[in-house]
Order: structure tokens, then sequence, then C-alpha cells
């Protein structure tokens, strides 16, 4: 049989249709992902953020990378979810970086650091200072792969059972504050006590501890702080910016094709910037339903108190530096930061704030 050139064309094309058909059928194949989180189901805030992000992961892939969520306690305890991701239990997690605090000494640079740069300023550090390759760096080690997944914008002070008046009201104080914070209330003669979220509510209701922060008015209110520690401090000094972190395993994030790997990275971006919009959005009247309906008495915290935690942050952080070679190093890169974007924020954003008032 004489084999004419369309024919040989037209087998060439075949062949290459059947080669290439394999790749194709795999780039469609859906992959089902476990997302634990260290939140309440639906809490405002970070829970929302987290059904959010898993939402928009599945509809970007239109089904391929299939995201399911589970709250606090539903595969995992909430203090947990890093080792689920770790040991593949879950592909994902939702959650904060300083719950690694007693691992992983640095970790904390990637929620808050007391006295330290706010979501914005953050923001910049991560994305445009080398923020983000320290944190790689960081977890690497223990086969994660960590994003900004969300971002509950400045927080509040906190909840006390009792008036602070000044800086004696903190000796012997037992207070729900994790991270850095908590080194530095140990500072002022007071006590942290580890809890995670879910169970805050209950210590502050029997005594266990005397004061609790969390997050901001929304999330707050949700908890029901109020009905049992009715005065509310401000400024939240030891977290002035509220980013919550998406981890994902580094050998399934590795195995994805470059469109899903874009996908989750564009999620999370996506779902930061939102999310402090709506932080900063629904706090606004969270705070006014807290204060004008339900009593809550909104103070802020005595100026001593204040120079005494910000002198104190500046030891906490140099003796943890001298502690953890990786602490050091981040912390170098964060205070260069603060540095650089101080001065602007100074500038811009504080001579504006003053200038607009109250009106």
């Amino acid at each position: 049989m004489t084999l004419s050139r369309r024919n040989l064309l037209t087998a060439s094309a075949a062949g290459a249709a059947s080669l290439a058909s394999p790749a194709v059928v795999q780039a469609q194949e859906t992959r089902n992902w476990r997302m634990v989180t260290s939140w309440p189901k639906n809490l405002p805030g970070p829970g929302v953020t987290a059904e959010r992000l898993a939402q928009r992961i599945t509809a970007a892939s239109g089904g391929a990378l299939n995201v399911t969520v589970y709250a606090a306690g539903e595969i995992v305890p909430p203090l947990e979810v890093f080792d689920a991701v770790q040991s593949g239990t879950a592909q994902m997690a939702h959650t904060a970086s300083f719950f690694w605090q007693g691992r992983l000494p640095a970790s904390v640079f990637y929620t808050a650091i007391p006295f330290g740069l706010t979501a914005p300023e953050h923001a910049a550090w991560i994305l445009h200072g080398g923020g983000q390759d320290l944190w790689d760096e960081l977890y690497a080690p223990s086969g994660i792969k960590p994003f900004m997944g969300g971002n509950t914008g400045m927080q509040m002070g906190g909840w006390f059972r009792k008036e602070i008046n000044g800086l004696d009201d903190f000796k012997g104080l037992k207070m729900r504050m994790p991270g850095l914070g908590g080194a530095i209330l140990a500072k002022l003669g007071g006590a942290s006590v580890s809890l995670p979220p879910g169970d805050i509510y209950g210590a502050l209701q029997s005594g266990l501890v005397d004061a609790a922060e969390f997050l901001g008015p929304w999330s707050d209110f949700a908890q029901g702080f109020y009905r049992v520690a009715p005065y509310y401090y401000a400024p939240g000094w030891h977290e002035p910016n509220g980013t919550g972190e998406c981890l994902v395993s580094l050998q399934a994030y590795e195995a994805l094709p470059d469109d899903l790997k874009a996908i989750v990275s564009d999620s999370c971006a996506a779902e930061n910037a939102l999310s402090v919009a709506e932080s900063d959005w629904e706090n606004a009247q969270a705070l006014r339903t807290l204060v004008d309906e339900y009593d809550v008495k909104l103070r802020t915290f005595p100026e001593d108190v204040i120079t005494a935690a910000r002198e104190a942050s500046v030891t906490v952080l140099d003796e943890a530096a001298a502690k953890d070679e990786m602490f050091a190093k981040i912390l170098k890169s964060y205070r260069a930061a603060k540095t650089r974007l101080t001065p602007w924020t100074k500038a811009g954003t504080e001579t504006f704030l003053a200038a607009r008032g109250d009106a």
C-alpha cells in the first residue's frame, strides 16, 4: 500500500495526539486536598477566611484541586495542624505562625512582633524585603511551604476581668497571650497561659486566666468574651498585625502542575488582601456594638504599661536572637525593614490621621 504524503501527515498528527492525550488527562485529574485549621468552624475572621480560601482554590481550578476544610478538632487538635501537614495527614492548614514558637522560635515573625510592623508594612517586608525567602527557609526542613493566607489587621490589647490602672496591676496577672507578647508579659510580672482559641472563653469564665487577648472586635464579639471580662484594652501592642498563614505540604505542592501552583499562590494573596479589608470593616461595627449595646468598657493601657512593654520587647527579641541562629537572621531582616518603612509611615499615615481627626 502506497503511503501518500497526506496519509503520512495524518498518521503523524494522530500519533502526536495519542502521545499528548495522557498529559491532557493528567492535567484534568482531580486532586482532593484536606485543609485543617486552628479555628472553630466559620469563626468570624480566620475561620471565614479559611473556608473562603478553600472555595477560591477549588473554583479557580475548575475543581481540579478540590480543597475540603476541617475545623479545629475535626481531624486534629487546633495546635497540631503543623504536624498534620508535615506528616501528610493533610495537604494544607490555616493557622497562625506563633503557635510554633516552641519548635521554631523564629516563626513568630510571620504573625506579628510586639511594637513591630503593621499589616501593610508586614506585607511589604514579606513581598519586597526578603521576608518570604526567609520564611521558606525556616519551614523547608519541615517539608512545608508557607503563604500569607489572611490577615485580621490591627489587634486589640485584650479582655480583662478587672480594670488596669498601672503597671503594678500586671504583677501576678494570668493572661492568655501567645507569641512574644507572652514573654513580655512575664517581664512585666505576669504569666502567659497557652490556650487554643476555642478554650479562651471557658478559661476567662472560670478564672483560670484573669485576661485574654485574641484578635479584634469582630472575632472577639463572636467568642462572647464581653460576657465575662468587661474591660477591653487598646492598643494591641503585642500584635500590630494579624497575618494568618496557609501551610502547604511541600511535597504535595511540588507535585502540582504550574497552573495549579499559581492558583494556590494567587488565591492566598487574594484572600490576604480581602480579609484585612473585611476585618477593618467588620471590626468598626463590632466595636460600636460592644460599647453601645453591651456596655463594654473601652480603655487604653496606662502609659507606664506601654513604656515598660516597649522596653521589654527589645530585650525579649535580643534574648531570643542570642539563642537561635535563624531567629537572629530573620530579626536582622525584620529590623532593617522597620527602619526603612517607619519614616514613611510617620510622614504619610500618622500625619494624615492626625490631620483627619475624628470627623
